[in-house]
């Protein structure tokens, strides 16, 4: 009998991590199917718990459920506690282990595809909510010359400096306290490319040879990425491999095995763009 896995969310029906992950398991030789699971947005616990006892063996967690899904675990990976949020769920009797392998795939996904290394990179991450919260420590181990929050609100992304000071010193504020500053690197940890909202990027925000990446991927250039690409930015990235490169290390959290992405991502990007 095939071992069963999915990924709750709400809304859940434009996800592709079936897709990703039956296509990991048909590569890999792993007996398992992958399903994707709409969760009422107050019953995630028993979404879980109905899953579970259905003989569910692992599941990712996607909008709105992962700080649900941190406080539903009995036991935690030491980046899912540092980020404060899972994504990834493993489920062994009664214990039910939350990692959170959103900074991994971020990583991969612009150090490995794009030939990004972080060392000694100067790195602006805009928002300052669950997104950015699970990336700042894998981000701060590429030991980057500096990071800088920059949040519409700006007591928030202070704050979220202040709950990572231990690792480096970074700097936060709203974006208005990005100018005269430069960074080699920029990511967009907002909503605002699901929203459609504008994002205030102040001129010469990007330097020379500067990457704009996006979280969120669609079909053709995200609104941030065409702000970017008018601002300057010499690369645009969105995050379809970031989302591909996450499923991957989830897969090795339950399967301990990893997959190759390079064939799913081309894949994926191939149907995106028809």
């Amino acid at each position: 009998m095939s071992d069963l896995y999915c990924v709750f969310g709400n809304p859940i029906a434009h996800s592709r991590s079936p897709a990703i992950h039956s296509a990991f398991a048909k590569a890999t030789g792993q007996d398992l199917i992958y399903e994707a699971r709409l969760a009422a947005v107050d019953g995630f616990p028993l979404a879980v718990s109905e899953f579970v006892a259905a003989g569910g063996k692992g599941a990712n967690v996607t909008v709105p459920f992962k700080e649900e899904a941190f406080r539903l675990a009995t036991r935690l990976s030491e980046r899912a506690a540092r980020a404060g949020a899972v994504n990834t769920l493993a489920f062994d009797g009664a214990e039910i282990f939350g990692d959170n392998t959103d900074g991994a795939g971020l990583l991969r996904d612009i150090t490995n595809n794009l030939g990004f290394p972080l060392l000694g990179k100067r790195i602006l991450l805009l928002g300052a909510g669950g997104a950015s919260r699970g990336v700042i420590a894998p981000l701060l181990a590429e030991k980057p010359a500096s990071l800088f929050i920059a949040n519409r609100s700006a007591d928030k992304a202070t704050a979220l400096a202040q709950a990572f000071a231990d690792m480096a010193p970074l700097d936060a504020g709203g974006f208005a306290e990005t100018a005269g500053k430069s960074f080699d690197l920029v990511i967009n940890a907002t909503s605002a490319s699901l929203s459609g909202d504008s994002l205030p990027l102040l001129p010469g925000i990007f330097a020379p040879g500067g990457l704009a990446y996006d979280m969120m991927y669609g079909k053709g250039e995200t609104p941030f990425l065409l702000l970017a690409r008018e601002q300057g930015a010499a690369r645009c990235a969105d995050g379809l491999g970031m989302l591909v490169e996450q499923a991957a290390e989830a897969f090795f959290v339950w399967r301990g095995v990893r997959p190759s992405t390079g064939v799913v991502l081309a894949d994926l990007r191939a149907k995106l763009t028809a």
